[in-house]
C-alpha cells in the first residue's frame, strides 16, 4: 500500500481476529491473565511481550499506535491521555533540574503554563528564541540544552518556521527537536523528513474525527541518536534506538499514569480512516474563508499561512505542499466588537477546540490566554482584537454566509 488513506484504513495487522472482524476489537478492560506465574514474571521483567495492565499497554491502544507509526514512517509511537500529557512526558524523559529547553514565545497557552509554571518549579530553565531567526536559536543553545521545542504552525500566531533549518541548527549541538505537529498531522507534514526527532500531536483535534475523544501521541521518528542525550545515554546503551520509547513505556508513562483509554484509541483509529479527507476539506474551506475575510471592509487583518501575502506563506507552501490546515485568525475593532460578532453567529460555534468537524470561533485573549497579563499577551501577539477561527468541514458557502451576516450586524 502506498496511499495515506489506504494505510490509515488497513493499517498493520498484528494479530488476526478469531472471529474475522474487519475492525480491530475494543479491549476496554484493565488487566490481562497470564498462562502461568512464570509467564507473569517474564512479562513484568520485560522478557516476554504481552499485555499485563492497560495503564502500561493495551491491544486496542497498540493497534492505534501501529497505525500512526505506519502513517508517520516512524520508529515508534506512544499514545497517551492528551496532547499536554504527550508534551509533559517527553520533556520529563529528556530533561531535568539544572538543564534547559529552548522554545518559542509563540506557543499554545497551556504549553506556556506548563513550561513557565510547572516545570520551572522543578528546576528546569526555559529559554526563548525566535524560531525564524537562526542567530537567535543558535545563541540560546548551550551544553545544558536538552531539546528544542516548537509548533509546526503556532497557535494562534500562525507563525511558520522552516523546520529543516531549526533541525539543522539543533543537530550541530546534538540536541533533538521536539515538534508539536497538531495542526498538520503526518498527512500534511512529514516531520521525519525535516530532521525532527520527536513529533507531538494532540490527537483530540484532527485525528479523533470530529472531537469524539481526548488523546495525545509521542512519535519517535528514529532520526536522533539517543546516546547523545544525557538523559537517555544509558538506556540507549542497553536498547539502542528504542531508548526513548523504552523510557516512556517502562518508566515515565507508566509512573505518571497518563495512559490513553482503550475506548479513545478505538475512536481515534476510526478517525484516522477519514483524516486525509477532512484535512483536505478544512484546508480548502479555510482558504476560501480567509480570502472572503481579507476582502471585507470590517476586517482589519487576516492571517492564514495558505493565503498569499500572509507571513510564512512561502515556507508553508514549501513544507506543506500547498495546504495549510484549517486554522486562521482575523482582527476586528476590539474586544467588544469581537464579542458582538461571535454572539451574532448561528452556525459557527463558540468553543475552545480546533480541527473539529464543526467550525469553532474563539477570542484567545479572554480565554486560552486569560491567565496572562496584557503585557505578556502582547509579547505573544495575542491582542484584544484577535479572533481565532478553526474552520470545519461544512459547506464553505454556509460558513461564509454565517460570517458575512455577523459582520453586517457590527
Amino acid at each position: 500500500m502506498k496511499g495515506f488513506t489506504s494505510k490509515a484504513i488497513h493499517g498493520v495487522v498484528l494479530k488476526k481476529d478469531p472471529h474475522g472482524a474487519l475492525r480491530f476489537p475494543l479491549y476496554d478492560n484493565a488487566a490481562f491473565e497470564a498462562d502461568s506465574a512464570h509467564d507473569l514474571e517474564l512479562m513484568f521483567q520485560g522478557k516476554k511481550a504481552s499485555h499485563v495492565y492497560s495503564r502500561i499497554s493495551n491491544p486496542t491502544v497498540e493497534d492505534f499506535e501501529q497505525k500512526v507509526r505506519l502513517l508517520s514512517n516512524a520508529f515508534g509511537v506512544v499514545a497517551v491521555a492528551s496532547g499536554m500529557a504527550a508534551i509533559s512526558e517527553t520533556v520529563i524523559a529528556l530533561a531535568g533540574a539544572g538543564s534547559n529547553i529552548v522554545t518559542s514565545r509563540f506557543l499554545f497557552g497551556n504549553t506556556v503554563s506548563l513550561f513557565e509554571s510547572t516545570f520551572k518549579r522543578w528546576g528546569l530553565e526555559v529559554r526563548y528564541a525566535d524560531m525564524t531567526d537562526t542567530v537567535s536559536i543558535e545563541a540560546a543553545i548551550d551544553e545544558r540544552t536538552r531539546l528544542v521545542f516548537l509548533e509546526v504552525i503556532t497557535n494562534p500566531q500562525l507563525e511558520v518556521a522552516d523546520i529543516a533549518v531549526v533541525s539543522s541548527i539543533a543537530g550541530k549541538h546534538d540536541v533533538p527537536v521536539v515538534l508539536d505537529g497538531t495542526l498538520t498531522t503526518p498527512y500534511l507534514f512529514r516531520s521525519r523528513d525535516r530532521g525532527v526527532a520527536v513529533e507531538i500531536i494532540s490527537s483530540t483535534k484532527y485525528i479523533s474525527g470530529g472531537a469524539t475523544s481526548i488523546g495525545g501521541l509521542i512519535i519517535d521518528n528514529g532520526v536522533f541518536n539517543w546516546k547523545k542525550s544525557p538523559a537517555l545515554a544509558d538506556e540507549a546503551g542497553k536498547v539502542g534506538p528504542g531508548a526513548l520509547v523504552s523510557r516512556l513505556r517502562r518508566e515515565v508513562n507508566r509512573n505518571v499514569g497518563a495512559c490513553m483509554s482503550p475506548h479513545n484509541a478505538w475512536l481515534q483509529s476510526l478517525g484516522l480512516e477519514t483524516l486525509a479527507l477532512r484535512v483536505d476539506r478544512s484546508s480548502e474551506n479555510a482558504l476560501a474563508v480567509a480570502t472572503f475575510l481579507s476582502a471585507h471592509p470590517r476586517v482589519r487583518a487576516v492571517n492564514y499561512p495558505g493565503l498569499p501575502g500572509s507571513p510564512g506563506h512561502d515556507v508553508a507552501v514549501r513544507q506543506f505542499g500547498g495546504k495549510a490546515g484549517g486554522l486562521l485568525t482575523f482582527e476586528l475593532g476590539g474586544k467588544e466588537e469581537c464579542f458582538r460578532f461571535m454572539d451574532s453567529l448561528t452556525m459557527v460555534r463558540r468553543a475552545t477546540n480546533l480541527n473539529d468537524n464543526k467550525s469553532l470561533i474563539l477570542h484567545p485573549a479572554s480565554t486560552i490566554f486569560a491567565d496572562y497579563p496584557a503585557e505578556e499577551r502582547e509579547k505573544m501577539m495575542v491582542s484584544e482584537r484577535l479572533l481565532r477561527l478553526a474552520v470545519g468541514i461544512e459547506d464553505k458557502e454556509d460558513i461564509i454566509d454565517d460570517l458575512s451576516l455577523g459582520l453586517e450586524k457590527l
